[in-house]
């Protein structure tokens, strides 16, 4: 069980809730400031124009709403805005987006009755999830399209899916006894204007970013082994004169598993302290770069996600709301914390260096491929009869083909604002499309990555260098050929692919 209290909500409280199934309690605390901003706001509207009380939305604002209207007027906006198309959004993504508007609405800034906290988090426990589709945010007055799918559920209308089904959310709450959410004053307003759609996606994919970018450390270090690479290129102190974090604690988490390989080489050992005659050596001097620079690729991949995850859990943490209700100065702001230009930077560079590692996948997997370039493996890391048989020669187009899509995905969308509502959006963050599009890069990174891990047992297969490898590697290495044994002859792959990929994708991989 986690409490949300006062303090801010961590990626981690986020994986335990969406990964770990932890169910979330909410303190009596948190709920009372969550009424005081609801009576406040209650109070200080009744003889003061406040945007979305008692005016229309957007650039209708200046039309004045009559007393008697006020209520339908929340559900006209859920209804009106439940437009989305496209394919719906996957479960885990959804309950990440729930969470993060229930941690906006407990902040006590955003004059919404305390039953929408609690039918929520009823909602996220039960893991009763509304469908929301992909296509409709624009990211700047909040993600109003796919907030209101989640209002549509939360009012007890539209579809939710529950236990693997699709189902009509009335029937849903019927079985669970749950009361459709009431209209007070401004809760349709409340729940839709901001940014959760966004940052709950964003989380999920810190989360498996993070987790791809552990198991890359691991692969690449089981290449390094595969080739017998010398040890300077990871070594502390080639690293520590290069000042950033991240290519220091990548060579860190490389030092430590391979730190009892038999495989892997000394410098001094071979090239400085031995007598080499002249003419050609039969060792590479330097490794490839897709090997010899892992710290230097991998780092600012692992300091880009550091960042965003401190932008994304400050945004989730946030008041993302319009207007904002000051109960402590007796006050109502109105602004634009529903625009979702953090959110979307971040997401855009976060698909940009996990197309990047994907990148590094492919041409490490090509090494391993090509005979004339790792000099030790067979063409295809092929273990059969060459010309009769393949290897990994069609399993490379897939890899090549996923990296292709990534490179072709991870174009910017925050920088492709389009003016819409009647111009009164005339500059929009295209948050949640940063957000969708980094989720399938991301998800593509994994496939590319499981094909390279394929290819990387295999080669360990063929060399007979199991029992040489580091503790951590020859554990790992178990680990993976339990789910995908060796194999010498021709099959489909496709299976195989799948089975590595959800195993990479189920499996937390937490160096440190």
């Amino acid at each position: 069980m986690i409490t949300f209290k006062k303090q801010k909500v961590t990626a981690e409280d986020f994986y335990k809730l969406i990964f770990g199934g932890e169910k979330i309690e909410i303190s009596e605390e948190v709920i009372s400031r969550v009424k005081s901003s609801f009576d406040f706001l209650q109070g200080f509207s009744k003889d003061k124009i406040i945007y979305g009380i008692n005016t229309g939305l957007g650039p209708m604002a200046q039309y004045r709403i009559d007393e008697a209207d006020q209520i339908e007027l929340q559900y006209n906006l859920i209804r009106s805005h439940s437009a989305g198309a496209g394919d719906p959004i996957p479960g885990i993504y959804v309950k990440s987006l729930m969470i993060a508007r229930l941690i906006t609405f407990l902040q006590g800034n955003s004059g919404i009755h305390p039953d929408i906290i609690h039918l929520l988090k009823e909602m996220i426990n039960r893991e009763i999830y509304p469908v929301i589709y992909e296509h409709g945010g624009v990211g700047a007055s909040g993600d109003l399209v796919q907030l209101s799918h989640l209002g549509l559920a939360l009012i007890g209308e539209g579809e939710v899916t529950h236990q693997g089904e699709t189902r009509p959310t009335k029937e849903v709450f019927d079985e669970y006894s749950l009361q459709p959410l009431k209209m007070y004053i401004r809760e349709g307003l409340g729940i839709i204007n901001g940014t959760s759609a966004m940052s709950g996606i964003g989380v999920v994919n810190l989360i498996q970013a993070r987790n791809i970018l552990h198991w890359s450390v691991i692969i690449s270090c089981l290449i390094n082994e595969i080739v017998e690479s010398y040890d300077d290129h990871f070594s502390f102190e080639l690293n520590q004169v290069k000042l950033h974090e991240g290519q220091r604690t990548v060579s860190k988490w490389m030092r430590d598993i391979l730190s009892d390989s038999q495989l892997i080489r000394r410098r001094s050992e071979h090239l400085y302290n031995n007598h080499i005659g002249p003419g050609v050596l039969n060792d590479k001097v330097q490794e490839y770069y897709s090997v010899r620079c892992i710290p230097q690729i991998l780092g600012p991949v692992l300091d880009t996600l550091d960042h965003a995850e401190s932008v994304v859990m400050n945004e989730v943490n946030s008041v993302d709301d319009n207007p904002i209700i000051d109960q402590d100065n007796e006050n109502v702001f109105h602004g634009g914390n529903f625009h979702g230009d953090y959110v979307a930077i971040e997401m855009d560079k976060l698909k940009i260096a996990i197309s990047k590692l994907s990148m590094l996948a492919e041409r490490q997997l090509n090494f391993l491929l090509n005979s004339k370039l790792n000099g030790r493996l067979q063409p295809f890391v092929n273990l059969g009869k060459l010309g009769l048989n393949f290897g990994m020669q069609g399993i490379q187009f897939t890899a090549t083909s996923t990296v292709a899509e990534n490179q072709t995905l991870s174009f910017p969308a925050y920088i492709h604002s389009i003016s819409c509502n009647n111009d009164n959006q005339d500059i929009v963050s295209m948050g949640t499309t940063a957000a969708l599009i980094a989720r399938k890069v991301i998800e593509n990174a994994y496939e590319v990555v499981a094909i390279e891990l394929i290819a990387v047992l295999q080669a360990v297969d063929y060399l007979e260098i199991e029992k040489k490898l580091s503790a951590f590697n020859r554990s790992f290495f178990k680990e993976v050929r339990d789910i995908i044994p060796k194999f010498i002859g021709d099959h489909v792959m496709s299976d195989e692919i799948r089975r590595v990929k959800e195993h990479l994708l189920s499996t937390r991989k937490k160096l440190s």
